[in-house]
C-alpha cells in the first residue's frame, strides 16, 4: 500500500507540472503574440521622422541603442529628458549629466511638443521593435523558379517528348496509308535532294546568289566598321551596388550635388567617397523593403546594408566608435561613358551656358539601377542635336548680336546651334 501511495503521488505531481507548463507556453505565447499594431505603428511612424537621424533600435549612431531602453530608465526620466533634456540637466540629475558627458557634449533636440501618449508611443516601439511577417516569404529553388514550382528542364523534356510524340505518330500514320495502297512520298529528304538538283542547274540562280552575297558582305562589314568604338547599352557592374534609382530618383538629390564639376569645368567629375559619407554618416542601413538590381541580381535589405558598409570601408569610418580611424582606401568606380582622345567636349559650355539637361545625352538616370550608356555619343549624334537645339536667349546677352546677324543671314527667327557654329570641325577637333 505504500508504495500505491507513492506512485499516486509522484502521478499527481507530474500531473501538475506538466499541467502547469502548459499554462506557461500558452501564457508565453499569448504574450509574445499580444502586440497592439496600431500603436507600433504609431511609435515607429514618430521614431522615424524625430529619432531614427540618431539612433537605432539595436547599435549606437550619433545617439545610444534605444532598443529595450524602458528596462533601462523609468518612463517619467525618458519623458523628461526627450521633453528637455538641458533642462533635466540643470536641475543637477546624474544620469542626464553622465550621458551628456558620455557623448562629448553633444546636444539633443529638445522635443516639448511631445505628448505623453507620443512618447510612450515611441517607448512601445522601442521595447516590440518591428513586427514579423506571419507568412515568410517564398524561397526559390535552384532553377530560380519559386518553391513549389515545377524546374525548368522537366518542362523542356516534357516539350521535346510531345514534339518527338507527334513526329511518330505522322511517320506511323504515314506508314499505315502507304500499306493500304497509298502512293508513296520521297519524304523530307528526297525533296530537299530534288530542289538542289533544280538549284545547281540554273545559272541565273546562281548570278543573283552571287550579288546577294557580295551586297550582304559589304552591309555587313561597314556596319561593323561604323559600330567600332560605338559603346552604346554598355553597363559595367561597378564595385559598389550604387543606385542611381534610389538616389537620384526616390530621394531626389540633384545630379550636380554629387557630380558639382559639370557646372564648373570639362568633367563632370567622380564624387569622392566623402560626398557620399555627407549622408551616410548617419545612414547605415537602407529603408525596410528595398531592393535594388545588381548584376543581374535583386539585392536586399540585409546585401545593400553590406554595400553601405564598403563606403565606410573606403572613407576609414568606424561605424562602432563613430569616428574616421585615416585607413582610406580607394573604390576603383568603371568608367561608363568615355570620348576618344581627338574629341573635345565641355560639360560646363553645356550645362551652364546651354542649360542642357543632364538626361538629354544620359538619359533617365534616375530610372536606373545600374548606370548604363543611354546614347551612341556618335559625331552623327552630336551634330544632330546641335541642327536641332535653338540657341537660348534669355538671360545671354552675349549672342544677342551675333545671333540677330545670322537671324537675318539664315533667314529665321530663332537660329540653331549648328547655325552659330556648331557644325565647325575645329569646335570638337582641334
Amino acid at each position: 500500500m505504500k508504495s500505491v501511495k507513492h506512485h499516486s503521488k509522484l502521478t499527481q505531481t507530474l500531473l501538475q507540472s506538466l499541467a502547469f507548463f502548459l499554462i506557461f507556453l500558452v501564457s508565453f505565447s499569448t504574450y509574445s503574440q499580444d502586440v497592439d499594431e496600431a500603436r507600433q505603428k504609431e511609435g515607429k511612424k514618430l521614431f522615424k521622422s524625430l529619432c531614427a537621424s540618431c539612433h537605432k533600435l539595436d547599435k549606437k549612431l550619433i545617439g545610444p541603442g534605444l532598443g529595450g531602453v524602458e528596462e533601462r530608465r523609468e518612463n517619467d526620466w525618458l519623458k523628461a529628458w526627450i521633453k528637455d533634456n538641458a533642462a533635466l540637466r540643470a536641475s543637477g540629475d546624474k544620469d542626464a549629466i553622465a550621458i551628456f558627458e558620455e557623448y562629448k557634449g553633444s546636444n539633443m533636440t529638445a522635443f516639448p511638443q511631445l505628448t505623453d501618449k507620443n512618447i510612450d508611443d515611441i517607448l512601445y516601439y522601442t521595447t516590440v521593435g518591428e513586427l514579423k511577417p506571419v507568412g515568410g516569404p517564398e524561397t526559390g529553388d535552384d532553377n530560380g523558379g519559386k518553391k513549389g514550382d515545377a524546374p525548368k528542364w522537366i518542362l523542356y523534356i516534357l516539350a521535346a517528348a510531345i514534339v518527338v510524340a507527334f513526329l511518330i505518330i505522322g511517320s506511323l500514320l504515314k506508314t499505315i496509308s502507304e500499306l493500304k495502297g497509298a502512293p508513296k512520298t520521297p519524304g523530307l529528304l528526297g525533296q530537299a535532294a530534288e530542289l538542289w538538283e533544280g538549284i545547281k542547274k540554273n545559272t541565273f540562280l546562281h548570278v543573283l546568289f552571287v550579288i546577294f552575297g557580295v551586297l550582304m558582305t559589304a552591309y555587313v562589314l561597314f556596319g561593323t566598321l561604323f559600330k567600332v568604338g560605338v559603346d552604346q547599352g554598355y553597363q559595367p557592374v561597378q564595385p559598389i551596388a550604387f543606385s542611381h534609382k534610389v538616389h537620384a530618383g526616390d530621394n531626389k538629390i540633384d545630379c550636380q550635388y554629387c557630380h558639382s564639376s559639370a557646372k564648373h569645368s570639362k568633367h563632370s567629375g567622380i564624387p569622392s567617397v566623402n560626398v557620399c559619407m555627407n549622408c551616410h554618416k548617419n545612414i547605415s542601413e537602407v529603408a525596410d523593403g528595398l531592393q535594388v538590381e545588381h548584376n543581374d541580381e535583386m539585392l536586399g535589405k540585409a546585401e545593400l546594408d553590406k554595400e553601405i558598409a564598403k563606403i565606410y570601408d573606403a572613407a576609414g569610418w568606424d561605424a562602432d566608435k563613430l569616428e574616421y580611424t585615416g585607413k582610406t582606401k580607394p573604390v576603383k568606380w568603371i568608367r561608363v561613358h568615355n570620348l576618344p582622345d581627338f574629341a573635345y567636349f565641355n560639360h560646363s559650355q553645356h550645362v551652364t551656358v546651354g542649360g542642357v539637361k543632364c538626361q538629354k545625352c544620359h538619359g533617365p538616370v534616375e530610372e536606373m539601377d545600374e548606370v548604363k550608356q543611354h546614347s551612341p555619343l556618335t559625331m552623327g549624334w552630336c551634330i544632330d542635336c546641335h541642327k536641332e537645339t535653338k540657341v537660348d536667349l534669355k538671360g545671354n546677352e552675349y549672342y544677342a548680336k551675333i545671333h540677330k546677324e545670322l537671324a537675318k543671314k539664315y533667314g529665321v527667327e530663332q537660329v540653331t546651334i549648328a547655325q552659330l557654329g556648331g557644325k565647325e570641325c575645329g569646335k570638337c577637333h582641334y
